[in-house]
């Protein structure tokens, strides 16, 4: 009997392998990036107009996301997966607190010992009416930006990694390529601290893997990737915007603060060893 159309279009696909489904969604990313890689560098370090900045750093935060969707498209011919589901309330507010603890904790403790007073102008600026719309613009566009990077990363590439990997294994290679994706934008554009190159690399590499032991055991324990994108876009706005508000700009607080600061890794890297510690609670999602 000669098989039509229609029964050739009903049998089952096979599981992809995630090895190929893994390296194709990397270099997707990396080729969609590359254009960012080139264009964000070549923008002035002060502009008048933030508008191309704001553009291409959307841009470039949702490569992994069209890298995601690609990928899955190609090997699975839907976009079933992602963990589009809101998950259980709890994991929510699990991603929203861990930043508010980590920024209290760190521009606290500089506060409090005097490496970087507060400031008290930006208590005024921040809980002003002129601030509201910056309040808003802020949280919605960090939102649609977290959204699109932790489609990728969390969505894709951590599930793909779980069927073939260890909890310690995928939270190694998502959270290494995380960073490595952003090494460009660090050697050859303006993302980076105020200090020599490598303590930045030095900073970020370590917040970044550790953080990724968090946002992989909030993706698998919940099934959703909304908790890893709330953690993500807080952590953007708060730590990069909300909290050097209050405090005071000095040598030390810019050695001790932010992404590329020294207090960021060490409490990211005990974050991890916390999570780590529990990964026998997680669901089993590697295939045999």
């Amino acid at each position: 009997m000669i098989a039509t159309k229609n029964d050739l279009t009903e049998i089952p696909r096979k599981t992809p392998n995630p090895k190929w489904t893994v390296t194709t969604f990397v270099l997707l990313c990396f080729l969609f990036s590359s254009r960012f890689w080139y264009l964000i560098p070549q923008l002035p370090a002060v502009e008048k107009d933030q508008t191309p900045r704001i553009l291409y750093t959307t841009g470039f935060m949702w490569c992994p996301a069209m890298a995601a969707i690609l990928t899955r498209l190609w090997y699975q011919r839907n976009l079933k997966g992602f963990g589009l589901g809101l998950g259980k309330v709890r994991w929510l507010l699990l991603g929203m607190l861990i930043p508010v603890f980590v920024g209290l904790l760190m521009f606290g403790s500089a506060w409090m010992s005097g490496v970087a007073p507060l400031n008290a102008s930006g208590f005024a600026v921040v809980f002003s009416r002129s601030f509201i719309p910056r309040f808003i613009f802020g949280i919605v566009s960090g939102g649609i930006c977290a959204f699109g990077e932790e489609l990728g990363w969390r969505g894709f590439l951590v599930p793909e990694l779980a069927r073939c990997m260890n909890f310690t294994g995928v939270s190694l290679l998502s959270g290494a390529i995380w960073a490595v994706w952003h090494f460009p934008l660090i050697i050859f554009g303006t993302y980076h601290g105020v200090g020599p190159l490598w303590y930045s690399l030095a900073a970020f590499t370590p917040l970044v893997m550790g953080l990724g032991f968090v946002q992989a055991w909030l993706r698998l324990a919940s099934g959703s990737i909304w908790g890893a994108v709330l953690l993500h876009g807080f952590w953007n706005f708060l730590i990069q915007g909300i909290f050097p508000l209050f405090t005071q700009t000095t040598p030390a607080g810019e050695r001790m603060l932010g992404e590329f600061g020294w207090f960021a890794p060490v409490i990211s890297v005990v974050l991890a060893l916390g999570f780590w510690r529990f990964r026998n609670r997680l669901p089993k999602l590697t295939e045999a």
